[in-house]
Formats: C-alpha cells, sequence, structure tokens
C-alpha cells in the first residue's frame, strides 16, 4: 500500500528532474538554444538573455578592443558574423568549461541549418584556430578549416597575396625590422594568460610543443596553448628532437 502511495510522488520528482535537465541551462559538454540579439565582434556575440557567447576555438582580429587598434580584416570579419547571426535562433553546444574567465559563455555555435559557425568562419578565411585546453574536443576540425583557407589564399590569409598583387610595399623602417627579426606567425604574438607553451603539428601530422626561450619557438605558429609541458603531453604533444 505504502509502495502505491508513493508512486505519484516518484513520478512527479522524475518529471521534475527531466524538467530541470532540458531548461538549456549551460554545463559541460551540454547544450542550449537561444537568440543572438547583437553580434560584438567576430567571434563574440550577446544573446537576447544579455549574455554574452565567445565562440570556442577561433579568433577574429580585433575591431572593438579597447586602446587597440582595428586590425586588417577585422571589419569584414564582424560583418559576416553579423550576417550569420544577428536575430537567429542558435543552438549552443559546450565544452568542459561553460564559461570563461570573464563570465562569457564559450561554445560552438550551430545554425538552425545545421552550420557549424566556428568552423565556418576558420574555412571561409575570417578567424585563425586558437584552441585554449581543456576545451580542445574540435580541434582537428579547426585545423583542417584553416589548412584549407590558408592555402586557398581565403579572407585574412589573402591579404599577403593581394599586397602583392597591388603593388604595395614596405617602407624601409619596416623592412628593416624584418631583416633584423625573424617574423612571428600571424596571430601567435600573444599567448592566452597563462598558457605559453605552443603546440604545433607539422605536415607530417606530428604534434610537437615548444617552450619559450627554444631554438624554434618564435617561429612557430601556435595552433594549440598550454600551461605546462605535461599538459601538452597528455594532450599528445612531443617535445622536439634535438
Amino acid at each position: 500500500m505504502k509502495r502505491i502511495a508513493l508512486a505519484p510522488y516518484l513520478l512527479a520528482l522524475a518529471l521534475l528532474l527531466v524538467a530541470c535537465t532540458a531548461s538549456g541551462q549551460p554545463q559541460a559538454n551540454g547544450e542550449m538554444t537561444a537568440t543572438v540579439k547583437r553580434v560584438v565582434d567576430g567571434d563574440t556575440f550577446e544573446l537576447a538573455s544579455g549574455e554574452k557567447v565567445r565562440m570556442i576555438g577561433v579568433d577574429t582580429p580585433e575591431t572593438v578592443k579597447p586602446n587597440h587598434p582595428v586590425e586588417p580584416y577585422g571589419k569584414e570579419a564582424s560583418n559576416y558574423s553579423k550576417e550569420l547571426l544577428t536575430g537567429k535562433q542558435v543552438t549552443l553546444k559546450f565544452d568542459v568549461e561553460p564559461y570563461d574567465k570573464y563570465k562569457r559563455l564559450l561554445a560552438y555555435v550551430y545554425l538552425e541549418d545545421g552550420t557549424f559557425v566556428n568552423e565556418k568562419l576558420v574555412r571561409d578565411g575570417y578567424a585563425r584556430i586558437m584552441t585554449i585546453p581543456p576545451n580542445v574536443a574540435m580541434a582537428d576540425v579547426f585545423l583542417a578549416a584553416e589548412r584549407e583557407a590558408r592555402e586557398a589564399n581565403r579572407g585574412l590569409w589573402g591579404l599577403d597575396a593581394n599586397s602583392k598583387d597591388t603593388g604595395k610595399k614596405q617602407s624601409d623602417k619596416e623592412a628593416d625590422k624584418t631583416k633584423a627579426k625573424p617574423a612571428k606567425s600571424a596571430g601567435s604574438e600573444t599567448p592566452p594568460e597563462g598558457k605559453a607553451i605552443k603546440g604545433n603539428i607539422n605536415s607530417k601530422g606530428e604534434k610537437i610543443y615548444h617552450v619559450p626561450g627554444s631554438a624554434s619557438y618564435e617561429q612557430t605558429k601556435a595552433e594549440m596553448w598550454f600551461a605546462t609541458e605535461e599538459e601538452a603531453q597528455a594532450a599528445g604533444f612531443r617535445a622536439p628532437k634535438r
């Protein structure tokens, strides 16, 4: 008799738990749907709820960073994201960390037709990859997209080629700087806070990490960033052969 009397309460409790699970609250490896209110920058936008979202794994040129000039191709990237996202309903999928230190949501973003926005920005040449552990679930997808964009000189990767075609030249001062100091790979000068070790995947598919001060550090393009060598090794990277 007691079991029969408890049945309605247990059913109500189960329904409540299901409702909480399906509420779409940000949680590790979860997802939620939301409406985009406005695009802040190429890789950042605001939801109708007021929360800001930073797209995982991508880095578009700056346009709104305080005390920082608008970077080449920044406006194009921002406008592209505005066309894709403004007013749209999107699905946000989370990795290990739903939020960054600025309390922004960290998400993989999908349109209703299934378009993976993060990847599209990279593949179409509007963003470089910036993979920061532990949010690395789509790192290989982004790497393949960036290689395709670079080989096709799409978007920001075509800036150098366009500059040569139109006959633009560096000033003597800029040329002297270039000769005096090896150029760093675009987008790799400023590491994420606390993560200065560069992870790179070479043409053979070998995953190699480089610590600050090592022989190839300055010339290496960071495709992933790590805080410690142990973290890099856990992600499958090895130290360069000596």
